[in-house]
């Protein structure tokens, strides 16, 4: 779930605007971030592990030159504590390409062999991001043309998607040319674009989520469609292209359950809304199964079951407080590499009122349940500080299987929920009472926050609950391999 962006404009440095979108997306990775840009004689690279503050500084900045340029944050997978693997990446021929990427190619073993063996180029690091940026690289190559035509950029991408499978946003700054932007043709991973009108011209923006169009006061003008690339000129001109057909657009359910911020719009989608709803489908549910609960405070698990912890409390008529505390200055556990260090950080993150939860039936809410090492440390901690039972709602369906699109949930033996039933995973996080979102119900609610009608779906990226892969042939020894290549990376 890492974040992309890239900005151009006609007379003034995009190194600001990229840095600021960055620290808006930062929710999107923690681990690594960096920023490229165009300066028109030279590309200029700043990157590294850390937040984007601590990465670049003022001195990299007033490197960073130039009118075109992309930026990346990171969240740890297997194997990227590796500073070679943040991104952006680049290659000098031809003209001069800087890429970055939201998402996991997964057919790389045949892409690299067909890269190193047939095509003839290297690679530096087992990225999957730079085999997508040395596959345009040689396609354009291909193509030959000594000055680049929109016409010959768009044959080159539309090659690059009959080589490519899986799931990829990214964005990539061609030297002294502009700035493009492509999808895949599931549009699995989001990405929008929009303009900003200024005295020397129009500027453009592409990123992840819209809140960072919003907060520089860029104007939203359309999610990048499956299968589109979007080419902006340095000159100002704008090209559009369906370089591959809409295979079907299934956009990531986990996006408006977890990942984006609230305030963002993806697919023209409502997070937010999405989120109210998913709270409200999960007070319906709770009466039917238990017309006489005798809940007496709902609790989020912040932060981002906030929304749907409040709403279910409005539906239900119960009280809500915010009982559990967090500590702003540790990232999430959900994306720190390695169980042990998930473990120890929830009550480094993570500390109940007391007085909010003493002697109370509380119902915890949470966005979902993957490992469950932070349900069942969150539970024990309400518990110490004296509720007399704790009950668990989680906002997402079950768990149940590994994730091969962007998500970095490698294999089943790490989920909770994968072999074992609700009363068994209750028992296992130590809750009294333990209850979860129907899948139809987070396509229900997810469906009403449409901004219009024209924008309902009627599929989801949704393996991780149903283990059925809308891209390539994914089977078991697939999956097997993938964990195993995993594990080896010293996850």
């Amino acid at each position: 779930m890492c974040g992309i962006v890239g900005v151009i404009t006609q007379d003034i440095s995009v190194n600001q605007d990229i840095f600021d979108a960055l620290t808006i997306i930062q929710h999107r990775g923690q681990d690594a971030a960096g920023i490229l840009t165009s300066s028109g004689r030279r590309l200029n690279l700043r990157k590294g592990n850390g937040l984007v503050r601590d990465v670049i500084r003022q001195k990299h900045m007033l490197k960073l030159t130039g009118k075109i340029g992309i930026g990346h944050v990171r969240y740890p997978t297997a194997g990227s504590d590796n500073p070679d693997e943040s991104q952006p990446f680049y290659v000098n021929s031809p003209y001069g390409l800087g890429l970055v990427h939201n998402g996991n190619l997964i057919n790389t073993d045949e892409l690299t062999e067909d890269l190193i063996k047939a095509d003839l180029r290297h690679l530096n690091t087992n990225s999957d991001s730079e085999i997508l940026l040395n596959i345009v690289a040689h396609e354009l190559q291909r193509v030959g043309q000594t000055v680049l035509t929109p016409k010959a950029l768009f044959t080159a991408l539309s090659a690059v998607y009959r080589r490519v499978q899986g799931a990829y946003s990214a964005v990539m700054v061609i030297h002294d040319y502009g700035l493009v932007a492509f999808r895949d043709p599931n549009g699995i991973r989001p990405l929008v674009y929009g303009k900003r009108q200024r005295s020397s011209g129009i500027e453009y923006m592409v990123a992840s989520e819209s809140i960072a169009l919003d907060a520089l006061g860029f104007e939203f003008i359309a999610d990048v469609l499956p299968g589109e690339a979007v080419y902006f000129e340095k000159n100002g001109a704008v090209h559009r292209f369906q370089c591959a057909p809409c295979l079907q657009h299934t956009p990531c359910i986990f996006e408006y359950i977890y990942l984006a911020r609230p305030d963002s719009v993806i697919d023209h989608i409502s997070v937010y809304q999405a989120r109210v709803g998913l709270g409200k489908a999960l007070a319906e549910k709770i009466v039917r199964l238990r017309p006489d609960h005798d809940i007496g405070v709902v609790i989020p698990v912040p932060d981002t079951s906030r929304i749907p912890a409040l709403a279910l409390a409005h539906e239900l008529g119960i009280h809500f407080s915010e009982g559990i505390v967090k500590n702003r200055y540790i990232g999430r556990t959900f994306i720190m590499p390695g169980q042990e260090l998930r473990r120890s950080s929830v009550r480094l993150k993570l500390n109940a009122i007391r007085q909010e939860v003493a002697g109370k039936k509380v119902l915890l809410v949470d966005d979902s349940i993957v490992r469950g090492t932070t349900s069942q440390e969150i539970i024990q901690m309400v518990r110490d500080a004296g509720a007399s039972k704790v009950y668990f709602a989680s906002a997402a369906p079950m768990v149940c299987y590994p994730n091969i699109y962007g998500i970095d949930i490698p294999s089943s033996d790490e989920l909770v929920a994968h072999g074992h039933s609700i009363d068994e995973i209750a028992k296992i996080i130590g809750a009294d009472w333990l209850v979860y979102q129907d899948l139809d119900q987070v396509y229900e609610a997810i469906n009403a926050a449409a901004l219009s009608d024209e924008a309902r779906l009627v599929r989801f990226e949704d393996s991780i609950f149903t283990g059925d892969y809308r891209v390539g042939s994914i089977t078991k020894a697939f999956l097997s391999e993938w964990a195993q290549r995993r594990r080896k990376k010293n996850y």
